[in-house]
């Protein structure tokens, strides 16, 4: 049976965990024009869709590597130079070939002493599908909010908490590739993080933000939502309806179709997907118009910025309070 957490009983739990430093902090506010600056490049035509293994998605790893430098986060890996932040991986393409992948991992230490050894990771695909059949002459699949809005949120989270330095759990901002190869990306890192016996809390995966859903209650959905109590503690923090219930993301079992899920089979630990695409809010999935212009940049700010208090609770918890159900 599914136990549910009141709201009185959550809010007084975030009473007790946080603290009032960790609660000043998320007054830094994620902008709007810094995600449509990073998407604005990642979709843009001269990276031709970024499918794996392409000179595109070269481009875009060396932007993210570029974005982590400059907001202050660290490579998570040690022994590869300048080139530390990748996590390279093969692909065997549809002719046989094998092709280079590489992830993108970002690193900020926990501040506590203790708490630092736990970890969260915040997670986007960059990758997308490249140049695909032509509509009216343009064959570049650009990949806007599939996934250059994803990417641009785990950005945007990591530049808060390098200036904030209010996580005492440590967190990897992961940017993965060959996730539209099946999951190739995620599945390499987690198995990798895993033969590391990395202390892994939870996984936060982001997807296809860019565009609000239509009458709805909640702002967004997460895939899994009956499977942990993930969405109830974001609701209680949060203290609206942010997190909701979208049927079809069980009909479609999009809990397992995403860079979440290979955290889960991995780990048994909460993995899961925020998204706000819901099968009627977009024409253009897996289409040369899916374009940096129709991104909705306000209402991701909007929607990132009453995600970030409930982040920022789960990476300072005394207590591992995320659970799955089964």
């Amino acid at each position: 049976m599914i136990y549910k957490y009141s709201m009185v009983v959550m809010l007084l739990l975030f009473s007790c965990n946080t603290s009032k430093e960790v609660k000043q902090n998320t007054n830094s506010e994620i902008k709007a024009d810094y995600l449509k600056k990073v998407v604005n490049y990642l979709a843009s035509d001269e990276l031709k869709g970024r499918d794996t293994g392409s000179e595109g998605i070269k481009k875009a790893a060396d932007f993210i590597i570029e974005e982590f430098k400059a907001i202050g986060v660290s490579p998570y890996f040690d022994g590869l130079g300048v080139n530390s932040y990748l996590n390279p991986f093969e692909v065997k393409n549809k002719n046989g070939n094998t092709l280079n992948g590489y992830n993108v991992v970002g690193y900020l230490e926990g501040t506590d002493k203790t708490l630092k050894n736990e970890f969260i990771i915040l997670g986007a695909h960059y990758d997308h599908i490249g140049e695909i059949a032509a509509v009216n002459g343009d064959v570049i699949a650009n990949g806007a909010n599939d996934n250059a809005v994803g990417s641009s949120a785990v950005l945007a989270m990591a530049k808060y908490f390098a200036e904030t330095k209010s996580n005492k759990r440590s967190i990897l901002f992961v940017l993965f590739s060959a996730e539209e190869k099946g999951l190739l990306g995620s599945k390499h890192l987690s198995a990798q993080l895993k033969n590391k016996n990395l202390n892994l809390y939870a996984m936060i995966n982001f997807e296809m933000i860019g565009v609000p859903m239509k009458n709805r209650s909640y702002k967004a959905y997460i895939s899994g939502y009956e499977l942990s109590n993930m969405a109830d503690h974001i609701n209680s923090v949060t203290k609206v309806e942010t997190i909701g219930l979208l049927p079809k993301a069980k009909a479609f079992n999009l809990f397992k179709r995403s860079d979440n899920y290979p955290f889960y089979e991995d780990f048994k630990v909460p993995a899961q997907t925020i998204s706000t695409f819901d099968f009627e809010n977009y024409d253009y999935y897996h289409h040369v118009d899916d374009e940096p212009e129709l991104m909705d940049y306000n209402f991701m700010a909007s929607l990132l910025n009453e995600l970030k208090p409930a982040i920022v609770h789960f990476v300072n918890t005394a207590t591992k309070e995320l659970k799955m159900y089964e």
